[in-house]
């Protein structure tokens, strides 16, 4: 999954970069590295979230079934 996390980890840093040249048609470079290191930061933040709340669920469905 290392592969992916990295896509999507580039694809929030293109976004954001997207995100602030639709903000601020004259962005310069130092703003638009900014907004790409954030996005960058921020999927694979977001990608880690979702991946423990996938886990506490699964974690739940087992706790269900072994009291069933």
């Amino acid at each position: 999954m290392g592969l992916l996390d990295t896509l999507g980890e580039v694809a929030g840093a293109i976004a954001a970069v997207e995100a602030a040249e639709k903000l601020d048609p004259d962005a310069g470079l130092l703003t638009k590295g900014i907004a790409a290191v954030a996005g960058f930061k921020g999927a694979g933040a977001l990608e880690d979230m979702l991946e423990k709340k996938d886990d506490s669920t699964s974690d739940a469905a087992q706790d269900d079934q072994a009291q069933a």
